[in-house]
């Protein structure tokens, strides 16, 4: 057989030729489909036509996806983003803001789970000829001397009053809710002592109503409210007295001046030396004192009888703490070793409010 083709590569089958060659070496589809063919001469990876369909060739099935639908909160967090974590977060300190509120409502507890210093438990007793708030009998076992209960430096103060006192006129409506007792009370200066280097005796009166309606006093509780009058028979007396008075009506054991309430008299008795020159745990911050002033005594006129602790250290003290004596734990138990506060080296700040959180 003669090899019409020329030389040929290995493997390779020669051509026949038949009367579909064409003289330009072409094909065309209708040449494909007359010789039976079905495919085509596409490349195998990508078609001419993207979006043609080869006819006679089945349709690849799509895989299923793994992916599952986004939830509901998913699609909340891709929107909000940060926001999605910051409004839950928001709404819980909120509820325990509220919380912490209403626990701090009922007064008369240990409240330092709530951030505000305790004050005891309450007593309706405080009728009677007992002076409330007395500072401790000298038995020979109270300290010798005490520098931070000494009366600080300061302006002149009357040393002996007349021993009668005089009402400033002026009254108030009610401050506070007072579902369980309003309390009424007078504002009176003990004749001799001098108010004019304080403002006057209204000024002192303006004090005493201001301290007594502001929301980190005692009007935080509800069950109190406190109104001012000028006559009749008040709850209390809110008194300004000189030293030497005070004295008397509070008692002088030992070398301390204080302030009391002395049930027997029905007066809350204010040391004009005291609301002169402060006391050394204030820091000379005068204001701030007479606020804690009136507030420790009229709080032992509603109820609060005893003394309370320093209970945090380096936190603020309670308002029945005899501050005037100091804000040590160790201070005030070398006073009184008998008495309430221990001597376990607490210091607190000084504090003048029983809700200092308002």
């Amino acid at each position: 057989m003669t090899d019409r083709g020329g030389p040929r590569l290995r493997g390779e089958n020669p051509r026949v030729p038949d009367d579909r060659t064409r003289s330009d070496d072409t094909y065309s589809d209708s040449d494909d489909r007359e010789r039976g063919s079905v495919g085509s001469h596409q490349p195998l990876r990508a078609q001419w036509d993207p979006i043609g369909r080869e006819l006679g060739r089945p349709r690849t099935p799509r895989p299923e996806r793994s992916a599952r639908k986004q939830s509901k909160l998913g699609k909340f967090v891709a929107m909000y983003g940060w926001r999605a974590y910051a409004i839950p977060i928001l709404l819980v300190v909120t509820v325990l803001v509220v919380v912490d509120a209403v626990r701090g409502d009922g007064g008369g507890v240990n409240q330092s789970a709530t951030g505000d210093p305790g004050f005891g438990t309450r007593s309706t007793g405080t009728n009677g000829t007992g002076v409330v708030g007395a500072p401790p009998k000298a038995d020979g076992a109270f300290a010798a001397s005490l520098p931070s209960g000494a009366l600080p430096d300061g302006g002149p103060f009357t040393a002996t009053g007349a021993g009668n006192w005089r009402v400033i006129p002026g009254a108030t409506p009610k401050t506070g809710q007072g579902t369980e007792q309003v309390f009424t009370y007078t504002v009176e200066v003990e004749d001799g002592v001098d108010t004019a280097g304080f403002g006057g005796d209204e000024s002192f009166g303006r004090m005493v109503d201001q301290t007594l309606a502001n929301p980190k006093s005692w009007t935080n509780d509800h069950r109190f409210a406190f109104q001012r009058v000028d006559n009749g028979d008040p709850t209390f007396r809110i008194s300004l007295t000189s030293q030497m008075t005070t004295r008397q009506a509070c008692g002088y054991d030992i070398p301390v001046d204080s302030s009391c309430y002395n049930p027997g008299i029905g007066r809350v008795v204010l040391n004009e030396a005291r609301w002169v020159r402060g006391a050394v745990a204030f820091q000379g911050d005068i204001g701030s004192y007479r606020q804690y002033q009136i507030n420790h005594e009229v709080g032992h006129a509603i109820g609060y009888q005893q003394h309370q602790p320093c209970e945090v250290d380096g936190g603020l003290a309670p308002v029945m703490m005899q501050q005037s004596f100091g804000v040590s734990n160790n201070d005030i138990a070398r006073l009184d070793p008998e008495g309430v506060v221990p001597m376990d080296g607490k210091t607190c700040r000084f504090n003048p409010w029983p809700y200092p959180r308002g």
